[in-house]
């Protein structure tokens, strides 16, 4: 009796688990999904872009036929997946430089943010050295996110035709739309580098020359692109705008100065250790009581600090500035 309800069991068992094989049988709109995801992930993304997460889970399931190299090529794909562009960049002209016994062009790029009603565009120039520069010290850091990435390559003839300019124009605007699709090169600081150092350095040669004006018109102008690209690290744009806090000062413009330094202190809430933060609230509580604002709070900020901190030498915040970017 016992070895009859023990065969019992085991048939029961078996016909569960032919049960679940029948059901777990490929079908055919499971046989395309289970295509090389080389071949079909054009066609998925164009029917439902929403579903690709879902899809590319479906296609790395146990039951997947895909092969090592497939999967290679798959996984590579998904790096390189284009993120939404917050950036826009354009390349609208050109200039010619004559430079001693060269010349060189000299790409205009204009960056625009998508998706807002803010006007605000930044401009800056760059050569197509610069962007070889900056290619060579990517692939320093990203060189398996970029190895599909194409860098135009610079003609040994006819480099100032128009139609050669024209086509390394949109290169370059393809190029740096791509750059940015990926999140850790947009984030890096050799990237933002690019777009912006070359400004900044003249800005604060500038600064250091006493030509307060043309310094803080140079510094507002990158100061709009800097937040852009550095939403992720608020901290990193606190050098700039202590930057305009002095050259506001110098010109006497108080209440503009009293207002970027507010923006300052607000990224530096959290980071009391951070060089610009003393110099700043030094800076902040005399403009504070002269235009009337409440000082005291930013008098026990200070006082606070430095009963925590052992007495060191501080710098003043317009020291601090001018330090920066220094050759």
């Amino acid at each position: 009796m016992d070895q009859d309800s023990h065969c019992t069991a085991e048939r029961e068992l078996l016909e569960a688990v032919s049960r679940i094989t029948t059901s777990s049988t490929t079908s055919p709109s499971d046989e395309e999904e289970n295509q090389p995801k080389a071949e079909i992930s054009s066609q998925v993304r164009k029917e439902n872009p929403e579903k690709d997460t879902q899809d590319s889970g479906a296609t790395l399931s146990p039951n997947s036929s895909m092969t090592t190299k497939e999967l290679q090529e798959y996984w590579r794909s998904e790096k390189l997946q284009c993120k939404q562009i917050k950036l826009l960049f354009e390349i609208p002209s050109t200039r010619i430089v004559e430079h001693h016994l060269s010349k060189y062009v000299m790409y205009k790029i204009i960056i625009l943010q998508t998706g807002s009603f803010d006007s605000n565009k930044s401009v800056i120039e760059r050569r197509y050295s610069d962007f070889e520069k900056l290619h060579r010290n990517l692939l320093e850091e990203f060189s398996e996110e970029m190895e599909d990435v194409t860098f135009p390559k610079k003609s040994l003839t006819g480099n100032f035709t128009e139609e050669i300019i024209n086509e390394r124009k949109l290169a370059f605007k393809d190029y740096l739309r791509l750059l940015y699709s990926m999140k850790y090169i947009r984030r890096s600081k050799k990237f933002i580098d690019f777009l912006t150092r070359p400004e900044l350095q003249e800005a604060y040669g500038c600064l250091r020359g006493g030509q307060y004006t043309k310094a803080l018109e140079i510094l507002l102008e990158v100061i709009g692109l800097q937040e852009r690209l550095t939403r992720g690290n608020p901290v990193a744009i606190v050098p700039t705008l202590c930057a305009i806090v002095v050259c506001h000062k110098d010109l006497e413009n108080l209440a503009s100065a009293f207002e970027y330094g507010e923006k300052a202190l607000s990224r530096l809430r959290v980071h009391t250790s951070h060089r610009y933060y003393i110099p700043l609230l030094e800076t902040m509580i005399p403009l504070a009581y002269e235009l009337g604002k409440d000082f005291l709070s930013l008098q026990e900020k200070l006082e606070e600090w430095k009963t925590k901190k052992d007495p060191i030498r501080i710098f003043t915040l317009k020291e601090l500035a001018v330090r920066e970017y220094v050759r």
